[in-house]
């Protein structure tokens, strides 16, 4: 297999445009390069989570999370490629089963705060919830696989149990005091 990229600086792009499969190009803001950007955005935020101190086993579930990811981006970059398979989504739904186990039903919405962990994990989950948006729109201008969007949903659930996880480890998880709630009080 050769350099899947030879040259880094190609200047290809310079002109508003970048390339997809099939010598295809795209503008940057397209609705498909909105979703890729989007996906590695999450990807990257996942990498953030991970180089915090967290649970091994959280750690392996993202590792194969990020190594999806890829697959999810590449999917969208070759439409005619389908990378992400329904047992993706079951391993998602097993992980969710796992760790929800660990966690008391909520009450309240939980705001987004607690350790740098935990923080990284919920700016994580709400790309994931943009990526997902995107994902949206672009199966409006065009088909996709279905399973992308699946998959993104649920594991925008999983990184909300994995916040939760790591906020009762440290702590800090806080619950939502809403006006009806703290008017009572």
């Amino acid at each position: 297999m050769g350099n899947r990229l030879s040259k880094l600086a190609t200047k290809t792009g310079d002109d508003g445009t970048t390339g997809i499969s099939g010598n295809k190009r795209l503008n940057k803001d397209s609705a498909r390069i909105e979703a890729i950007g989007a996906v590695d955005e999450l990807n990257a935020s996942i990498g953030m989570v991970t180089s915090q101190s967290i649970r091994e086993d959280m750690a392996k579930c993202l590792n194969v999370i990020q190594h999806r990811l890829f697959d999810l981006g590449g999917e969208l970059a070759m439409p005619d490629y389908q990378l992400i398979k329904p047992e993706h989504i079951i391993d998602l739904d097993n992980w969710l089963d796992q760790f929800n186990q660990e966690l008391p039903p909520l009450k309240e919405f939980v705001l987004p705060k607690g350790s740098f962990a935990t923080t990284c994990c919920h700016m994580a989950r709400t790309i994931c919830r943009r990526a997902e948006r995107r994902l949206v729109t672009l199966s409006r201008e065009d088909s996709i696989n279905s399973e992308v969007q699946v998959y993104l949903n649920r594991l925008s659930d999983l990184l909300f149990v994995f916040c939760r996880l790591l906020s009762k480890g440290d702590g800090s998880e806080e619950m939502w005091q809403s006006k009806r709630t703290s008017d009572k009080s």
